[in-house]
């Protein structure tokens, strides 16, 4: 399985959050993984609010981030580039997303396009989550409360 992660799900990788064992069993499963590459400031940036935030101790957001910056090489980065920042326009319009959001879906489109294959979309954001399925990828989880 190729899976696409946008940082709300990559995150709970590297913060013990709801869901975190089941991302942990998606990763297993995929033979394939990548994001985009705004995910490496974004997932940095809400380990960084964790440790401000006092819900991890300092010691143990360290070690979250250097887990992440550790595994980053294993994904697959998805460029970001000006044909991906004009889809996601036309994207944020057409869904009604947020700027990442969009950039997001416009990185996972183009993914699974380029690769010709199915590409599944981990997201723990409603708004894109249902985007990406009415664009006609494969979402995870299967359904969001």
């Amino acid at each position: 399985m190729i899976v696409y992660f946008d940082s709300s799900a990559l995150v709970k990788r590297y913060l013990s959050e709801a869901e975190s064992a089941r991302v942990n069993s998606l990763i297993a499963q995929a033979s394939v993984m990548g994001t985009s590459l705004i995910s490496r400031a974004e997932v940095s940036a809400a380990i960084a609010k964790a440790g401000r935030m006092n819900w991890l101790t300092r010691e143990a957001a360290l070690l979250a981030r250097q887990s992440f910056r550790s595994e980053w090489p294993s994904l697959v980065g998805v460029e970001v580039s000006e044909s991906i920042v004009i889809q996601a326009d036309d994207l944020a319009w057409e869904h009604g997303l947020r700027g990442y959001d969009a950039v997001h879906l416009a990185c996972a489109l183009s993914w699974q396009e380029r690769l010709a294959e199915t590409v599944t979309m981990a997201t723990f954001d409603r708004d894109l989550w249902q985007a990406a399925g009415r664009d006609g990828m494969n979402v995870w989880p299967e359904t969001l409360e």
